[in-house]
């Protein structure tokens, strides 16, 4: 094999795919990334089995001439340091050449790099997808989803089914729902969609969502989703992201939302995340996290914590609208600021059906995203 090609083309697609290549592999070519290369495409793939990405450059892009291939052909380059080797490179231009046994000689400018490759018949196949059936959707909407809910899925391996995100597409709503128990934040949208594609229990994990984030540009770009048995494939651009479906069963968290409540109140979300951060750094002190919410008379809110070692903070705020029964409440604050912060409404509705009950925070210009937070027991 042996190529020339653009520096800047061959570091973003180096650095769009090493997200998949394993840090520590069971087996060295799994820390690798396999490069195939055409007389039409440059192909960079990394795989760590639970998610494989794939780039594409191609050789021409109009009248541009992006890479030569004077021989076609494939190796596994260690991703760890090809990723750090290419970045630093002194000239626009890379020759990468490959000989026998896979040695792999990149010269850039006046450098020359020698490489130990591996033989990329080793390199695991990627997952087969049928791509017949496919809904597409806005990336800034994907991102704006998996923002509003990676933050309530579960960190403890214990409960792997928890750490992830579950989909569900039901006559043309998409709906993400996360929760570790302690909280749930859940996010519909209406989509462009066949009638007939209709999938449910479809959990990815947070962590590799929020890595699809990532790779997801900014602008306005279609990401293309299809649904397998045990895979899930998004289309971006000149990028293929595959991901397995997390095995099991996701809860019925349907259960836990009340629809009446005993108290409500309606705040500047701004206003109350203020407060409440200033609350959380006298409970996190505390090392418990816990701040109290207590309504007072004439439409006022009590926000408080306190510290054994530091004292208490309190603040009061003026509720935007507050009705039903008088309410003293203890929460996680950092809990309550992770669904502040991704709230995209200026004010917030907020629904208690009692003390040890679970609290209902949803935006209110707008019904498609709703959270749930557990409350605390305390002894005062």
């Amino acid at each position: 094999m042996k190529l020339t090609i653009s520096k800047n083309e061959l570091n973003d697609a180096i650095q769009q795919v090493a997200k998949a290549a394993s840090s520590r592999p069971a087996i060295p070519i799994l820390g690798g990334i396999k490069i195939d290369v055409n007389h039409q495409y440059v192909t960079l793939t990394a795989s760590d089995t639970d998610i494989s990405i794939q780039s594409f450059i191609t050789v021409e892009q109009g009248d541009t001439i992006i890479a030569q291939v004077e021989k076609p052909g494939s190796v596994v380059l260690p991703a760890k340091f090809f990723v750090e080797i290419v970045k630093k490179l002194p000239s626009d231009q890379v020759v990468i050449e490959v000989g026998p046994s896979y040695q792999t000689i990149i010269r850039s400018g006046s450098t020359e790099i020698q490489m130990v490759g591996l033989d990329p018949e080793e390199f695991p196949i990627l997952p087969s997808v049928e791509q017949d059936e496919f809904l597409q959707v806005p990336g800034d909407l994907v991102k704006s989803m998996i923002r509003q809910t990676i933050l309530a899925a579960s960190t403890s391996e214990q409960t792997p089914i928890l750490t992830g995100v579950l989909w569900n597409l039901q006559e043309g709503q998409l709906k993400f729902t996360a929760t570790d128990r302690h909280r749930l934040a859940s996010r519909t949208t209406k989509v462009d969609a066949d009638g007939a594609l209709q999938f449910s229990n479809v959990v990815i994990s947070a962590k590799t969502l929020g890595e699809l984030s990532r790779l997801i540009p900014d602008q306005n770009t279609l990401v293309d989703i299809v649904v397998a048995e045990n895979q899930v494939l998004f289309k971006v651009d000149n990028i293929l992201f595959y991901t397995r479906i997390l095995d099991g069963t996701y809860p019925d968290t349907s259960k836990i939302i009340p629809q009446i409540f005993e108290t409500e109140l309606v705040l500047d979300t701004k206003n109350v995340m203020d407060a409440i951060d200033r609350a959380y750094l006298m409970s996190r002190e505390e090392k418990t996290n816990i701040v109290r919410l207590a309504t007072l008379e004439d439409g006022m809110i009590e926000i408080s914590s306190s510290s054994t070692e530091l004292g208490r903070v309190t603040e009061q705020l003026e509720a935007k609208s507050m009705s039903g029964q008088p309410l003293r409440i203890a929460f996680n604050s950092k809990y309550m600021l992770d669904v502040l912060k991704v709230i995209d409404s200026e004010q917030l509705f907020i629904g208690f059906t009692g003390a040890m009950r679970p609290i209902i925070i949803k935006p209110m210009d707008h019904d498609y995203s709703m959270y749930v937070i557990l409350p605390y027991r305390t002894t005062n």
